[in-house]
């Protein structure tokens, strides 16, 4: 009786029985939205405001959010920071040795777009949606914490509302 009413959405109570229907795709992408296990990748100042959102004042862990050393257990790059050309191939073999569905990340106006070194350097990438197809965009320099937060929580709203089918698009 407790699961139907945690599940109001994703399930549906027979009149007169006690039985729970749902569906396949519900039920994994309910559990893939509550667990996301993310890699970092920080580069510059935005990464500090990333790692602040792990300690215990904002408590990464609460939303499901796990750190993990290996993109090969990985779902999530969360991208913090300067892009250059040179690291552009590392971030590449990392979101490739991801097992699918992988997501993205980018956090801070020099990953979206370059930032202010957009016109003054020839080292720098001007955006990481060149490198990598990005899901969730956090903009500011660098983002509160409470930015990435938010911007995971609309990444779990989207992961929820996916079908199985668009895990072989991307």
């Amino acid at each position: 009786m407790g699961l139907i009413k945690k599940l109001p959405y994703y399930s549906e109570k027979i009149p007169g029985g006690a039985i729970v229907t749902t569906s396949l795709e519900s039920v994994l992408h309910f559990a893939q939205a509550k667990s996301l296990w993310y890699l970092l990748f920080g580069t510059a100042c935005c990464a500090i405001e990333l790692m602040c959102t792990g300690a215990s004042r904002y408590d990464f862990d609460r939303l499901g959010m796990i750190f993990r050393a290996s993109p090969r257990q990985s779902d999530l790059i969360i991208a913090a920071g300067t892009i250059t050309k040179k690291m552009a191939p590392r971030l590449r073999k990392l979101y490739d040795q991801m097992a699918e569905p992988r997501y993205v990340i980018a956090m801070g106006g020099c990953t979206i777009k370059g930032g202010p070194f957009y016109y003054d350097s020839y080292a720098v990438e001007k955006g990481i949606d060149h490198i990598v197809p990005v899901d969730i965009y956090i903009p500011g320099c660098p983002p509160r914490p409470e930015s990435l937060m938010e911007g995971c929580l609309h990444l779990s709203e989207k992961i929820r509302r996916q079908k199985l089918s668009d895990w072989q698009e991307k």
